[in-house]
């Protein structure tokens, strides 16, 4: 470093310009601390391994059980409980390390043990929601389907007939995530009788449930996701959510976690920012770092633009969870808002490391592939603009 830079103290990267995370209580910051060492210190030195080999640390999962996270946001039964806003600064410090570990946990904590939570009976969560709790039972959500994506509320192809005391499913999911080792996955079919989709506790060694990894992903590499085949898939009567009787119930599920997903942009923007903060300040041209450089700190600056209004966005969303509740549109617009923000985000995060900005070596590489998936996953842009269109105009632009 030239004579003149090299005895000055540098700022640290912190992505929280505005220190939303300060707001949070004393007890949930000291949880966000553990989270944040944890991410650190156990994801970050192996997780570029693993993302290329497309790999799952399962070595992680006791140690995130020691983290007494899962079911944040939910009270009882064995449930971590708290507040939604701390449900979202974990899934955003998750993502800030990796966006897979965030999946994992977000596909487990929240859609899995989530519809438990929300349509299951009390029965049904006591069966499943401690063990859940401790990581015992592993949880995953197969809602998508290989020919039916955003029109799911009306077009599912998966059928569940009930014939007697069980139910028999018939039909595919696909990028069903942690669906490959899971015990436990949430089926949503549509039920033959009254033609309403319903929700199913599948256990993986039900007959008729085949579950395959999917192979050859660029993004969320670590995250194993699965096509899943039900022939004549018998679940016993103790399996559907007893809660559960429409799509109606099911957008209960989804509306908390595609706020989730939102909050996890964030921290995926967030990580791809600090990763190249830091390098800017080392990478050296033209004799000096190229954090100097009026065109390096634009870029850094519109990062930390986008990540600040997301982050704010976010926050308030939680805000309003935790009182009254939100609809719809209001989780479909923070995670169109954010995903188009982090997919800019980690954009200029690459274009700063020029041509290390595609090796795994310098890590924005990482974020910049996993971006894509967030972008889709959880309802596409377009299907999301279309909610809050909805809700603002009184018309419906749906097909």
């Amino acid at each position: 470093m030239p004579k003149d830079h090299e005895d000055q103290q540098l700022p640290p990267p912190n992505a929280d310009f505005y220190g939303f995370r300060s707001a949070v209580s004393d007890d949930e910051r000291a949880v966000l601390d553990r989270v944040r060492a944890f991410a650190e210190t156990e994801v970050a030195p192996i997780i570029e391994r693993h993302w290329a080999e497309g790999t799952f640390p399962f070595d992680l999962i006791p140690k995130i059980k020691a983290l007494n996270i899962a079911g944040v946001g939910y009270e009882g039964f064995g449930c971590a409980g708290g507040s939604t806003l701390l449900s979202g600064f974990i899934a955003l410090e998750l993502a800030r390390v990796d966006s897979s570990i965030a999946t994992f946990f977000g596909v487990h904590s929240g859609l899995a043990m989530g519809s438990i939570y929300l349509c299951g009976s009390d029965e049904q969560k006591q069966r499943w929601l401690p063990a859940m709790a401790r990581f015992e039972k592993i949880g995953a959500f197969g809602l998508t389907e290989p020919l039916v994506g955003s029109g799911t509320a009306g077009g599912l192809t998966t059928t569940a007939k009930r014939n007697g005391d069980t139910w028999v499913l018939n039909g595919q999911k696909k990028w069903i995530g942690n669906a490959t080792f899971s015990d436990l996955t949430i089926i949503w079919a549509r039920d033959l009788d009254d033609d309403q989709v319903k929700g199913f506790i599948v256990e993986k060694e039900t007959a008729g449930f085949a579950a395959e990894k999917i192979e050859n992903k660029m993004a969320l590499r670590v995250t194993q996701n699965a096509l899943i085949t039900l022939t004549d898939c018998n679940v016993t009567e103790a399996n559907p959510l007893q809660r559960d009787r429409s799509f109606r119930d099911t957008a209960k599920v989804l509306r908390a976690t595609r706020a989730g997903v939102a909050w996890e942009a964030v921290g995926c923007s967030m990580g791809a920012y600090e990763h190249a903060l830091a390098y800017a300040q080392q990478r050296q041209q033209f004799g000096k770092p190229i954090g100097s450089f009026q065109m390096v700190q634009d870029m850094l600056v519109k990062m930390l633009g986008n990540i600040t209004a997301s982050l704010a966005m976010v926050f308030r969303l939680s805000q309003i969870q935790d009182g009254d509740g939100i609809g719809d549109e209001h989780a479909s617009l923070a995670k169109a808002f954010c995903t188009v923000k982090m997919r800019e985000t980690v954009g200029l995060a690459r274009e700063l490391l020029g041509g290390n900005g595609i090796l795994l070596d310098h890590h924005v590489a990482r974020f910049v592939a996993d971006a894509e998936a967030l972008y889709s996953y959880e309802g596409t842009r377009e299907i999301n603009t279309l909610i809050v269109g909805r809700a603002i105009t009184g018309f419906s632009a749906f097909v």
